[in-house]
C-alpha cells in the first residue's frame, strides 16, 4: 500500500491521453536516435571474436540502459548542461555543446581509421579495432565513450519533449529495450554485407560532423540526417538485390 501512494504521484498521468500520446512519440524518438549507437556497437563488436561478440553487445547495451537511467536520476544536473560555461569565437559554449564535440571527433577519427583500414586491407596497423590488437574490456570502454555522448543528448531531448520523469524513463527503458533485440541481427546482417560495412562508416562520419557541428551551435535537423541514412540505405538496397540477381543468372548460365 504504501508502494502505491509512493508510486501514484509519478504516474498520474496514466489517465491523460496527451501523455500516452507525448510518451509513444519520445518511444519512436529515442529509438530513432539509439539507432546511431546502435550501428558503432556494430561495427565494433564484428571486430571482436565470434565468441565475445553477444556478450560485448549485451554489455555495451545494458551500460547505455544504465548510463540514460542514472542521467534520469541526475536530471536537474542534466539541465544545467546546456548553461554556457566559456566563451570563444563570439559564443558561449555549455558543457554539453564540449561533450558532443569531443564525441564527434572521436567517431570521426574512428570511423576514418576503419575506412582507411577497410579499402587498403595491407594496413593492419593502428587500426579501429583489429581483432589482435581489442578486447572486450577494450570494446567495451569504446562503447561506453560513445554511449556517454548519445545518452546525455538523448536524455536533454526527452526533457524538451515531456515535463514527467516517468515518461522518460519508460521511454528509454523501451527504447533500450529495442536495441536490445535489434543488435544481434543488424550485426549479423552488416558482417554478411561487406559494402554494407562502408555505408554504416559513413553514417557513422555524417553522424560525427553532425555532432561536431550541434556542439558548434550549427543544428542540422535530425529529419535531414536520417533522411539521408534512409534514402542511401535504399540505393544500397537495390544494389544488393541487382547483385543478388546477377549472381542466381550466372549460377543458371552453367
Amino acid at each position: 500500500m504504501q508502494l502505491v501512494e509512493f508510486l501514484a504521484p509519478h504516474f498520474h498521468f496514466v489517465s491523460d491521453p496527451t501523455a500516452w500520446v507525448a510518451l509513444l512519440t519520445l518511444v519512436v524518438l529515442e529509438v530513432v536516435l539509439g539507432i546511431d549507437n546502435l550501428i558503432f556497437i556494430s561495427i565494433l563488436t564484428n571486430k571482436l571474436p565470434e565468441a565475445q561478440r553477444v556478450r560485448a553487445r549485451r554489455l555495451g547495451i545494458s551500460a547505455a540502459l544504465v548510463m540514460r537511467l542514472i542521467l534520469l536520476a541526475t536530471i536537474s544536473i542534466i539541465v544545467q548542461l546546456t548553461t554556457p560555461v566559456f566563451t570563444a569565437f563570439g559564443r558561449g559554449f555549455s558543457w554539453r555543446d564540449q561533450i558532443l564535440i569531443a564525441g564527434g571527433l572521436f567517431l570521426v577519427w574512428k570511423a576514418t581509421k576503419e575506412i582507411h583500414h577497410t579499402v587498403d586491407p595491407q594496413d593492419h596497423q593502428d587500426t579501429m579495432v583489429g581483432t589482435l590488437q581489442m578486447s572486450l574490456a577494450g570494446a567495451i570502454f569504446q562503447i561506453l565513450v560513445l554511449d556517454l555522448v548519445f545518452s546525455i543528448d538523448s536524455i536533454i531531448t526527452a526533457v524538451g519533449m515531456t515535463d514527467e520523469i516517468a515518461i522518460m524513463y519508460i521511454a528509454v527503458i523501451a527504447a533500450v529495450s529495442v536495441m536490445m533485440l535489434a543488435a544481434t541481427p543488424l550485426a549479423n546482417f552488416i558482417a554478411k554485407n561487406p559494402s554494407i560495412v562502408m555505408l554504416a562508416l559513413g553514417f557513422l562520419l555524417m553522424i560525427g560532423m553532425t555532432l561536431i557541428a550541434d556542439g558548434m551551435g550549427y543544428h542540422v535537423p535530425k529529419g535531414y540526417i536520417y533522411a539521408a541514412m534512409g534514402f542511401s540505405a535504399l540505393v544500397e538496397s537495390l544494389n544488393m538485390l541487382a547483385r543478388n540477381r546477377k549472381k542466381q543468372g550466372s549460377g543458371g548460365g552453367h
